[in-house]
């Protein structure tokens, strides 16, 4: 199973920009989904999670302002950012989540979003 995010960028504050994630390989399995990122020098961060029938969970430092969405044809999940701050700037990963797995099983590359004051 491979993920694959793209999307990330230099944005300034008030800005938006969208991450997408799409799963490869044999991903029968995939439950859950979602977002995780990762500032410099901090640990990583749950961003947020969906589930295969669409449940969100949401950081409370993001609910409000990002959205998260999946396309389960494609097995792709989106990262919608909406008035991104400076705090916002990190390493996002997608990951997903086998079935009845309480942690996620698989990783993609990280993609690095700026936002600048």
């Amino acid at each position: 199973v491979q993920l694959q995010a793209s999307g990330g960028g230099l944005v300034q504050a008030g800005g938006s920009l969208r991450l997408s994630c799409v799963v490869s390989g044999s991903a029968g399995a995939i439950d859950r989904m979602g977002w995780v990122r990762q500032a410099a020098g901090e640990q990583r961060e749950m961003v947020a999670g969906i589930s295969s029938d669409g449940a969100t969970k949401y950081a409370d430092s993001v609910r409000g302002r990002f959205t998260i969405s999946r396309d389960n044809g494609r097995l792709a999940v989106y990262l919608q950012m909406d008035r991104l701050n400076p705090e916002d700037t990190a390493v996002y990963y997608c990951a997903a989540a086998r079935a009845y797995s309480s942690t996620w099983s698989y990783w993609g590359q990280g993609t690095l979003v700026t936002v600048s004051s």
